[in-house]
């Protein structure tokens, strides 16, 4: 996938509620739910059912940092 397909389908979920899996620094895997509400040129948030805002970049999917589980 290209950073271009993957700003699409980013575009694409936005609004809707999906799950989400962070595989963090050291094995520090999170496992949490949320609404893509934010889109910038190269990073995207997530407003999660915590009221957490988080930010991440779009190579976070290129790479499998972030997975987003529908």
């Amino acid at each position: 996938m290209t950073l271009e397909k993957i700003k699409n389908s980013v575009a694409e979920k936005k609004g809707v509620l999906h799950s989400f899996r962070y595989k963090g620094t050291r094995n520090q895997n999170e496992d949490f739910k949320g609404i893509i509400n934010g889109l910038y040129d190269k990073v995207f948030t997530i407003m999660g059912c915590d009221s957490r805002l988080r930010a991440f970049s779009y190579s976070d999917l290129l790479v499998g940092n972030l997975e987003i589980i529908d």
